[in-house]
């Protein structure tokens, strides 16, 4: 492996813990088929305890030297035994996954099958610990399980995340295909979400896997980790020039980001799935939160199917951990047409909005310049159990875009005049129909907390984050989100 630049197990292990920490359990673990007892050391699974950045972890890996990683009775074992001690210390859980599924034929009988469980505990988690996982390799079986159950995976380029491999699907469909039209990182990462991030290497890996952590708490019991401010926060003018004032001119909302978290830096999710929506962990004022923003710089900023999917997700993980969560909103609404309705638009949407509503972690929304239709509430608008809802003077809430409003009440009754004279009308209707979404007859029936400058956006959130910060701690035993499952989104 070695020769060929590849990594072994041990090699992942020592790469991603801070020097000298780990700990092996089950180091003279073997098979318990007596024939391959003297050619199974650790039984083709290899963890223990660690740690990261001097935060304890607990982890394992599949070590492909022995039977390509297979697992079977013994290393399943050793692996459940790992997930208890984890859950036992309250210790995140880290996985690197290249197995070549189940072993064979060790599992093919009724008496081997039974005794090696998918998923050992995971199942009933309840993210009481994070949970990431690397694929690191071709991943099939037992490692893809634990990447689903996971709160952040991340791919290597090169690797393969599936549930059976381009062999067993040959043999049991007849069709032909490669490890990366399979489960490559651009088909998870474009075409099923399976995965939050690609790295081009194991050590981007490792790095991003580090980042998640350390935005986390150990465990559900215990408050968000916060860091000291990075010193006085102040107003903001660039904000007046990245974001256009014209609400039809697009801006991409990661550049708004870096001037509102700290230090400029998140880490962002599933970055090329559901672009119209950024979903990311930041700092604001030494705050670890996760954020919610829209992103017009895609298909206008509208919510899909997809763009949901990761709003939902950030959600559970965000409160499950105690982390809150800041909503930006550029919102004109959802996305329509029969492909987003037969991809269950409706299902996807109620679920995201029964998600924050019912997420107990401080939730500040902040309109930039629209907000329209049940989007606007998806999204945290007023009484969805917010804690702040703020807006920027001009803002436009309403139940639609007043340019399609116009065109729904009055285009038939112009449907007769010439094309120019046409658009003209619209637009003039159009404007009075605006006149109604202004921010301030919100504030003014106290359905909008307050008209904020732009400039004061970051101060005005890290204020306020220092305020709810001193909000009685609610255990996991207090939030229902942490139960749902890892693969809704």
């Amino acid at each position: 492996m070695h020769a060929r630049g590849e990594r072994t197990i041990r090699d992942h292990i020592e790469g991603f813990l801070d020097p000298g920490t780990f700990d092996e359990v089950g180091t003279f673990s073997r098979s318990d088929n007596p024939q391959d007892k003297a050619s199974t050391p650790g039984d083709g699974k290899i963890g223990g305890h660690g740690a990261v950045d001097g935060r304890a972890v607990t982890l394992w890996g599949d070590d492909i030297t022995v039977k390509r990683g297979s697992s079977s009775l013994v290393g399943s074992r050793k692996v459940s035994r790992l997930i208890d001690h984890a859950f036992r210390a309250g210790n995140p859980i880290v996985h690197f996954g290249q197995t070549g599924g189940a072993r064979i034929p060790d599992t093919l009988g009724t008496e081997g099958f039974v005794s090696v469980t998918p998923g050992g505990m995971l199942p009933i988690r309840q993210r009481r610990v994070p949970m990431a996982t690397a694929i690191v390799g071709q991943s099939f079986g037992g490692s893809s399980f634990y990447s689903a159950h996971s709160d952040f995976v991340v791919q290597v380029r090169g690797s393969c995340l599936a549930v059976t491999s381009p062999r067993v699907v040959e043999v049991a469909t007849g069709e032909q295909i490669s490890f990366e039209e399979l489960g490559g990182v651009d088909v998870h990462a474009k075409v099923t979400g399976q995965i939050d991030a690609i790295a081009e290497t194991d050590d981007e890996a490792y790095e991003l896997i580090r980042q998640f952590l350390s935005y986390l708490p150990q465990n559900i019991s215990e408050p968000a980790p916060r860091l000291a401010s990075p010193g006085p926060i102040e107003p903001d003018p660039a904000l007046y020039d990245l974001v256009p004032e014209s609400r039809r001119r697009a801006y991409d909302m990661r550049r708004v980001l870096t001037r509102l978290v700290d230090g400029g830096e998140f880490l962002e999710l599933r970055p090329l799935m559901g672009r119209s929506v950024v979903g990311a962990f930041a700092r604001i004022g030494g705050h670890a939160v996760a954020v919610i923003a829209s992103n017009p710089m895609f298909q206008a900023g509208v919510l899909g199917p997809d763009s949901i999917d990761k709003m939902t997700r950030l959600v559970l993980i965000a409160d499950s951990f105690g982390l809150p969560i800041i909503v930006l909103q550029d919102v004109p609404g959802f996305m329509v047409g029969r492909a987003v309705e037969h991809h269950k638009l409706l299902h996807k949407a109620i679920t995201a909005q029964q998600a924050l509503r019912l997420a107990g972690v401080p939730k500040i929304s902040v309109v930039f310049r629209k907000a329209f239709g049940l989007a606007y509430y998806a999204m945290g608008g007023n009484d969805q159990g917010f804690d702040l809802v703020l807006t920027w003077p001009g803002a436009e809430i309403g139940f639609m875009d007043p340019d399609v409003g116009a065109n729904v009440l009055y285009g038939g009754e112009l449907a007769d005049l010439p094309a120019e004279e046409r658009q003209r009308e619209l637009a003039l209707r159009a404007d009075a129909l605006r006149a109604a979404t202004d921010p301030y007859d919100g504030a003014g029936l106290m359905k909008i907390d307050e008209v904020i400058d732009p400039a004061d956006t970051r101060p005005v959130l890290a204020r306020a984050l220092d305020r709810y910060g001193e909000r009685p701690f609610q255990s996991g035993a207090d939030r229902p989100l942490s139960a749902w499952p890892t693969c809704l989104a």
